[in-house]
């Protein structure tokens, strides 16, 4: 009897521990392997919005799925008319409570003065670089001929979906990503003041924008669905309306720089400046906190950042944080067809276009962009004590950005 119940117990153990591995697996891997391939066509025109169309040439289950995507899209994207005139009220400036949005402030100007900008055109240019590099047999970069199927969960943590307006966003940081999300939580109702959604993103606290539990992510989509979580993920690129923000590559690595180590950032400081400065400066028994490393003196060089991200070992170690890891590694878009490419050199301008695409420009206006933002006019002083070498380094590490999003490689950087 005892060896019965100990050969019952050992067999219900190995299964829970056989199920928790599965799941575990599955989560990091991806689920493509686990079920039949479902269809993947590209989008048609920007900013078309889809509830109610046609779902012709899917599977069974993708035709079920879909048909349910579209009665949920239809009863979620009526926004009521007094819901509608709330959202467009709330405070006009926000309160900063982050040292980063307090040192560099908002841009109050209203940009009246600048040229508009032929948006219909600019896309139409935009997507056609990205598809042409991506397809392009003779331009090679990591994971570029990889398929959608292929990539592990864990990397959609950055594809944030509104499910009330078909819409999907990739967040790309320090490329006015903070706003965005801001903008996204208020679409999607997420997140509730006194019982309230938000109706002006800049009332929305930062420390609540970067909470990962306030957006709904693909990478979520396993907890959620099971199994049926990839089908969706399709059915919604498909269907939804998909958008990045990109920017220059270098400036991108001198804003994150400035932020998060001339900036007091503890968090940073403790993951990666005290490993850069021991690397690169030769320093030891540096202090436990930023305050006291400031208070010395001991700050990361931008010559120690650019050695950290060209030293091997870095990658070796754990991927690039994300405030530094290449735009097609975060949104993959060689194998997410983007509907709208917007850029922060014309956010102002990208930025409302997209909003009256997206048919919300009545419910918010996008918030302003920052007052000392980090400009391209700076690579030359900023890169003028990096060594050749290793700005061409830079340049190959970086350089399916540049491609894929028609920034012009920095000829002046990369020559004596």
């Amino acid at each position: 009897m005892t060896k019965a119940r100990l050969l019952r117990l050992s067999v219900v153990l190995v299964s829970i521990f056989m199920i928790l591995l599965i799941i575990v697996y599955w989560d990091n891997v991806g689920t493509a392997h686990f079920y039949l391939h479902t269809s993947f066509s590209r989008p048609r025109s920007p900013g078309a919005i889809v509830a109610g169309e046609d779902w012709e040439s899917l599977p069974d289950v993708d035709e079920f799925l879909a048909k349910l995507l579209s009665s949920s899209l239809k009863q979620n994207s009526s926004i009521p008319r007094k819901t509608e005139q709330l959202l467009v009220q709330g405070s006009n400036k926000p309160v900063l409570s982050n040292l980063e949005e307090n040192v560099r402030g908002y841009d109050w100007s209203t940009h009246k003065d600048r040229n508009s900008l032929d948006q219909e055109k600019l896309q139409v240019e935009r997507q056609r670089t990205l598809r042409e590099f991506c397809a392009n047999s003779s331009f090679t970069f990591p994971t570029k001929e990889r398929s959608f199927d292929d990539i592990p969960n864990y990397e959609l943590n950055h594809l944030i979906v509104d499910d009330r307006h078909g819409v999907i966003y990739c967040y790309v940081p320090k490329v006015a990503c903070t706003n965005w999300k801001r903008v996204m939580i208020v679409l999607s109702e997420s997140l509730l003041d006194q019982g309230v959604p938000y109706r002006n993103p800049l009332d929305i606290p930062r420390e609540h924008v970067h909470n990962t539990s306030t957006h709904l992510t693909f990478n979520k989509f396993w907890r959620r669905y099971g199994k049926f979580s990839r089908h969706l993920m399709k059915i919604k690129l498909k269907k939804y309306t998909k958008f990045l923000f990109v920017r220059d590559p270098f400036v991108r690595l001198i804003s994150a720089f400035r932020s998060k180590f001339e900036l007091e950032n503890e968090d940073f400081y403790r993951r990666f400046a005290i490993p850069m400065l021991k690397l690169y400066s030769n320093h030891t028994n540096l202090p436990t906190s930023v305050s006291e490393a400031f208070g010395a003196g001991l700050k990361v060089s931008f010559s120690d950042f650019i050695q950290y991200l060209l030293d091997p070992r870095t990658e070796k170690m754990a991927p690039f944080n994300e405030h530094w890891r290449q735009v097609y590694r975060l949104c993959h878009p060689c194998q997410i067809d983007y509907d709208f490419i917007g850029k922060l050199e014309t956010l102002d301008e990208d930025a409302a276009y997209l909003l009256q695409l997206l048919k919300v420009d009545r419910l918010l206006r996008f918030p302003p962009s920052y007052r000392n933002r980090t400009a391209s006019s700076w690579e030359d002083n900023w890169f003028a004590k990096i060594p050749l070498a290793w700005r061409q380094q830079l340049y190959k590490l970086y350089e399916a950005d540049f491609v894929l999003f028609g920034y012009p490689k920095p000829e002046n950087l990369l020559k004596d």
